[in-house]
């Protein structure tokens, strides 16, 4: 039944891209063939991982080699990028069109890098693949429905969903409510810290990446479900928000370690793992690195507060997929990788150890799904009928530079004190409002 929910869930449309398709080109579909190695000889294929890491690139390589065994004429390079530079990696490698033969490539890109005409098509090998009916087809039609020209640039190996982790071994020893309300949130960050024993209730992400996290508590508790209005304006610097981040951010120093101002990732995540944070705010697709630091029995998945509204808002769109890069020399080969990667095996493999949720339809079905007490966390926010899912506007060619370049800074002045949390918000407001003008204006609308 909860396959169902959650292939509803995840179907949300985006604005603004109606009046898209009379601006793109033509068709640009690869022709497909037999996959054959040219004269007989190995065929090599480069991908990129975009989120490396002792975690995952053994995964990666794993995968790597089953694949070269059933294919022993096509050699795939492996290279791993750093999660916080690996979007910037690959727009030089765009710029300088030396781009791989494919990647994981998260969903947010993928309006920017079509619309650079820097990505392959993947609709007519879609339509005749053994895919075809297994991925999670709001998924699929969210990875459509927010580039210009809806063709399909990206399939989806995996999904996520932001929760807490908390430490639920401490909330017992204290006695200590596990939090389902803002104010409940909040007072446990209080009641969990202990300075005396550098024990802090919370950690914000104030260095790099913050901007998600702050993004994804601010609209769990606005309630909001438009990030833009249809006409343009955005919802950032509403007073509810102004509101919120004066609360959350008044956490630093008091509840949160010092360093949090700087923390990216690796440190907020660090923090948890090592016994120094009570609550961390990521997504479920850390399992894996608290399972490694941590006994199960030591920490455990929570839904974010619900909204003032009395329901959950998570962001739609949280997914990862594979992705051909237009230059390949190679695409047959690179589309049997990417198929490779995203059949029942591979995605069970993959997302098992990472923690997160397969999109192939076959995995849901298999007992570790079931037995995973994050991932049922994760559905029971999917599945809640009254769940809303806010868009963010992906679509905008700024949306990540913004955030990377005007929101993670701004965190850091709120933090500081150099900034108050109106003139943060009206900076990114102001930021929103000019790129959605700026894309309204080419695409005419």
């Amino acid at each position: 039944m909860f396959k169902s929910k959650f292939r509803k869930s995840i179907a949300v449309s985006t604005i603004a891209t109606a009046l898209l398709l009379a601006a793109c080109g033509d068709d640009e579909s690869a022709g497909k063939k037999e996959v054959s190695a040219e004269n007989g000889k190995p065929v090599k294929i480069t991908f990129w991982d975009e989120n490396a890491g002792p975690q995952r690139t053994p995964i990666w390589e794993e995968l790597i080699s089953q694949f070269e065994e059933e294919n022993p004429m096509i050699d795939v390079e492996y290279v791993g990028l750093p999660k916080d530079s690996a979007k910037s990696k690959m727009d030089a490698a765009i710029a300088a069109d030396d781009t791989p033969d494919l990647a994981s490539v998260q969903t947010s890109w993928l309006p920017e890098f079509s619309i650079r005409e820097a990505l392959l098509p993947l609709d007519d090998y879609f339509a005749d693949s053994e895919l075809n009916g297994l991925i999670n087809e709001g998924a699929l039609n969210f990875n459509k429905d927010i580039v210009a020209d809806k063709k399909l640039y990206g399939i989806p190996y995996t999904q996520n969903l932001d929760i807490l982790w908390i430490r639920k071994d401490w909330f017992e020893e204290k006695g200590v409510k596990i939090p389902e309300t803002w104010d409940e949130f909040y007072a446990a960050a209080e009641a969990m810290t202990d300075k005396a024993n550098n024990r802090y209730g919370y950690t914000i992400r104030g260095g790099a990446g913050g901007s998600f996290q702050i993004q994804r508590m601010m609209y769990a508790y606005n309630g909001f479900e438009d990030y833009l209005t249809e006409d343009g304006k955005a919802t950032i610097n509403d007073q509810k928000n102004v509101e919120f981040i004066e609360k959350y951010l008044s956490l630093y120093e008091d509840y949160t370690p010092k360093s949090d101002i700087t923390n990216g990732y690796k440190e907020m995540i660090a923090g948890f793992d090592t016994g120094v944070v009570a609550m961390v705010q990521h997504n479920i697709g850390s399992f894996g690195e608290h399972k490694e630091a941590l006994e199960e029995s030591q920490f455990q998945a929570i839904p974010l507060p619900k909204s003032e509204n009395g329901n959950y808002v998570a962001e739609g769109g949280n997914t990862i997929g594979i992705s051909i890069f237009k230059g390949t020399d190679n695409p047959d080969e690179a589309w049997k990788f990417a198929e490779f990667l995203n059949s029942a095996a591979s995605q069970s493999f993959w997302n098992e150890q990472v923690g997160q949720i397969p999109t192939n339809s076959d995995v849901l079905k298999e007992d570790w799904i079931q037995n995973s007490p994050h991932i049922q966390t994760a559905f029971e926010v999917y599945d809640d009928p009254n769940t809303v899912l806010y868009k963010p506007p992906f679509y905008l060619p700024e949306y990540r530079s913004i955030l990377d370049g005007t929101v993670d800074s701004g965190i850091q002045s709120v933090m500081s004190g150099k900034a108050s949390a109106q003139e943060f918000l009206d900076e990114w407001a102001g930021a929103m409002e000019a790129a959605q003008a700026k894309y309204s204006e080419h695409f005419g609308k």
